[in-house]
């Protein structure tokens, strides 16, 4: 995984040359190769398998400056209150008597029993039953060509299929639609060598772009729309 984020795109897996900033395939930037970070990101794959993407610390950094920012300004106000122990000084209301209205309580009227309704009997409400998420994967169909979202595209000279299918139950887990594992080499729209984790089979291609949103919010960082064609 870490070799395939340092010589391959990780949205489309188009190989990349040293020092090269950005995908020639799908115009992504392509994360750094040295220093720090490119260590702490080698590390993150070997230990989990994925890797959300670079954009993930800034979103951390902005959180902790926010909560530290809360944390001062709650302090200033409790500082605040603390010394305002100024005497306020309130005039008494006068006194007004208060009377008690007299009432006469109405007699409570007589009803008789032999026309009362009688009470319906209870019923119990009918209960729905949601439909259970799919367990399976979702097979490309054969001759189809149409549109889908590219989850994640990985190297099956290192990866291998197991890696793909773990990839695809995560997106089962997360309600993505129609989520399948493709053979690159056996399509002519896709570069060879690669298993490919889909989610969605669609005519259109905007179709699969309404969808795109989900995939990201799942944790798919890098997930972009793609034609499969035979």
């Amino acid at each position: 995984m870490s070799d395939r984020l340092d010589e391959a795109c990780p949205r489309c897996g188009t190989r990349r040359e040293p020092g090269q900033e950005y995908c020639l395939e799908c115009g992504l930037k392509l994360p750094a190769t040295t220093g720090g970070l490119a260590r702490f990101r080698r590390f993150w794959v070997r230990r989990l398998g994925w890797y959300p993407g670079d954009w993930v610390w800034t979103t951390l950094l902005a959180l902790v400056v926010a909560a530290a920012g809360a944390t001062v300004a709650i302090a200033t106000t409790g500082r605040v209150a603390a010394t305002n122990t100024g005497t306020t000084f309130v005039e008494p209301l006068p006194s007004v008597p208060v009377t008690s209205p007299t009432t006469t309580a109405a007699p409570a009227p007589t009803l008789g029993t032999s026309t009362l309704p009688t009470a319906p009997e209870p019923t119990t409400p009918a209960t729905t039953t949601r439909a259970p998420a799919p367990s399976r994967l979702t097979p490309w169909p054969t001759g189809k060509t149409g549109w889908t979202v590219v989850l994640v595209s990985l190297p099956a000279s290192t990866a291998g299929r197991a890696t793909a299918q773990s990839q695809a139950t995560r997106a089962l887990g997360s309600d993505l639609p129609d989520v399948g594992v493709l053979d690159s080499s056996k399509y002519s729209s896709l570069h060879p060598g690669y298993y490919v984790v889909f989610s969605g089979i669609y005519t259109a291609r905007a179709d699969a772009e309404s969808t795109l949103t989900a995939a990201h919010t799942a944790g798919f960082s890098s997930a972009y729309v793609r034609e499969i064609a035979g």
